[in-house]
């Protein structure tokens, strides 16, 4: 009687267990990610349908939500409508020193995508030249804060030109008017704005660019790590193709950009998808922009930076080799 008590003790125990050790998976039916032009493997994991292949079997349904830019991206993840989402390494960590519980989970791309842009009749031919005219950016993107540091280096800083705040897509158009006299630019809108404008390059510096960066809320990652590494498994699955089919590639992105093919070409050249993984390497960039902006002012004194960087890394999602 003693040992069939105790067995059923063990069992009940045993179903206990296993009840409470995968709620977060039963009760999550739906991941909100984005996607975005700035994120080649992002439109090729949702024209593929590769998210909603891996969770099919679990009844996850896939939302996707167009990020128009790190900001965005970055705010609805704050507003808890996105659960994964695209930024730029600086951005995301902008986001975080402002309160927003973000962690920087994976990486999508180390791509050179952005640079300051002047029309293809401009005289101007080097940063300082731009002191007093106005100049379109995107607050809180890789663009925003490459101009930043770019005017830093130039012994400018913001109080020095006239921002005009725009959405990326808005900020070439007004370049291309004539409204503004400069643009802190972003592929593959920045490539279109070559092609087809005639749109000049002022300034760049590749290594002023932070890496493509995949976020996911603080929340989120804390009650379903299975789930963000499924995700990363799948963005894993996506690089290779991408590397292995780079004329697939391309075909896909004309068609969700409806760019034409010299655009989208443009865009690859200065994409590196060989980066699997966070790094060492990815901390530093972004460390390092997050010192440049505390020097230029943006980022008050008192923060500290290496900290709130190394809060926002978090390796541990990564899939299993990586």
């Amino acid at each position: 009687m003693f040992a069939f008590t105790r067995r059923q003790t063990i069992a009940a125990s045993l179903a206990l267990g296993l009840a409470s050790a995968t709620p977060a998976l039963a009760q999550v039916s739906e991941i909100r990610i984005d996607y975005a032009t700035y994120n080649p493997l992002s439109l090729v994991i949702k024209e593929q349908k590769l998210l909603e292949k891996e969770f099919a079997a679990d009844k996850i349904t896939i939302r996707w939500v167009l990020s128009a830019g790190s900001n965005k991206a970055l705010e609805f993840l704050n507003a808890g409508s996105l659960d994964i989402g695209s930024t730029a390494g600086a951005a995301a960590l902008i986001a975080r020193i402002n309160g927003n519980p973000v962690k920087a989970v994976g990486v999508f791309s180390r791509p050179e995508w952005t640079a300051l842009v002047v029309g293809k009749d401009s005289r101007i031919t080097k940063v300082e030249e731009l002191k007093g005219l106005k100049i379109a950016v995107t607050r809180g993107t890789d663009p925003h804060i490459f101009l930043v540091r770019a005017l830093d280096k130039a012994g400018l800083t913001e109080k020095d030109v006239k921002l005009v705040l725009l959405q990326h897509a808005d900020g070439k158009t007004a370049l291309v008017r004539g409204d503004v006299d400069a643009w802190a630019g972003l592929d593959p809108i920045m490539a279109q704005a070559e092609v087809e404008e005639g749109a000049k390059l002022l300034y760049r510096k590749a290594e002023d660019n932070t890496w493509g960066v995949l976020d996911a809320s603080e929340e989120f990652a804390s009650k379903n790590p299975a789930l963000v590494k499924r995700v990363l498994k799948v963005y894993e699955d996506a690089r290779i193709w991408a590397r292995s089919n780079q004329d697939a590639l391309k075909k896909a992105l004309v068609a969700e950009t409806k760019l034409p093919e010299a655009v989208i070409a443009r865009q690859l050249e200065r994409t590196d998808l060989t980066n699997a993984s966070l790094t060492p390497a990815t901390t530093q960039t972004i460390l390092d922009a997050g010192l440049a902006l505390q020097k230029a002012g943006v980022i008050k004194a008192d923060v500290d930076v290496k900290a709130v960087t190394a809060a926002l890394i978090d390796t541990s999602f990564a899939p299993a080799g990586k």
